[in-house]
């Protein structure tokens, strides 16, 4: 039997922000549960590396969003095992993680340089090369990572996206193409301050040279059937359950520029 790869079905994608945590812990195993129960087509979630080098999932260098002081960096595996999370939990490894969902298709941000080679080992020894996007807002993170792990999906980091972003914007297609050369999707919120990046003509212009967008996080279902109508590839959200409901929904024109 063929292996689904992360682009495998059709859209629109639904990444659960760090799982579903409404009554799990960000990125823990029950969130991820519950999220795959609730409509998510793909998980997101964030790398760092323990003092012993195990790809560890959390968003946060440290565990103050839990109420501990620990810094993730100065435990072992086993050390950070010890430490309960809300509903029993504990934070998890990438390999447990990929190892439990054989079948997710997990979008990963590689947080912390030390992380890179702990994500290339816990993907590889999961086979998991083709169910997996690698991103970064740090272009050498993102390039280290995506070195190791050949025939990866990946995302542009934040500065790599900037270049194309600047190119697109003077209606510079073959230099949008070429600044984007082997990326599969851009991940991006639909607005940086006043700028406003996902628009018609943005969405028209990535999907002429191959390139999905993504856009995070977005948990508001007006701001979601906006961006649905707009022809969106995906949508980044801590609501999956939500947006699960607007892709099912009767599907609306796109607007006007």
């Amino acid at each position: 039997m063929a292996r689904a790869g992360f682009f495998d079905a059709p859209g629109p994608r639904i990444f659960a922000h760090r799982g579903l945590a409404l009554d799990a812990p960000e990125n823990s195993l029950l969130a991820f549960v519950a999220a795959l129960s609730n409509g998510a087509t793909h998980l997101e979630t964030d790398v760092h590396v323990t003092r012993d080098g195990v790809a560890v999932l959390s968003h946060d260098p440290d565990l103050t969003a839990f109420g501990r002081p620990e810094r993730i960096d100065e435990l072992s595996f086993a050390q950070l095992g010890r430490i309960r999370l809300p509903a029993g939990q504990v934070v998890p490894s990438l390999s447990e993680a990929l190892d439990t969902f054989p079948e997710a298709l997990f979008n990963i941000d590689v947080k912390a340089a030390g992380a890179v080679g702990p994500t290339i080992r816990a993907v590889r020894d999961n086979r998991a090369t083709h169910r997996v996007l690698i991103t970064s807002f740090a272009e050498n993170r993102r390039r280290n990572t995506v070195a190791g792990l050949p025939g990866v999906a990946t995302s542009p980091s934040s500065t790599e996206f900037a270049r194309a972003l600047a190119a697109a914007a003077v209606n510079s297609r073959s230099q949008t193409r070429r600044l984007l050369q082997g990326f599969a999707a851009v991940q991006v919120p639909e607005r940086a301050g006043v700028l406003r990046i996902v628009s018609p003509r943005f969405v028209r212009l990535m999907h002429s040279i191959g390139v999905e967008v993504h856009v995070w996080t977005v948990n508001d279902p007006v701001a979601m059937d906006r961006l649905l109508a707009l022809g969106v590839d995906g949508i980044v959200t801590d609501r999956c359950d939500l947006l699960a409901a607007r892709v099912k929904a009767p599907k609306l024109g796109i607007p006007p520029e």
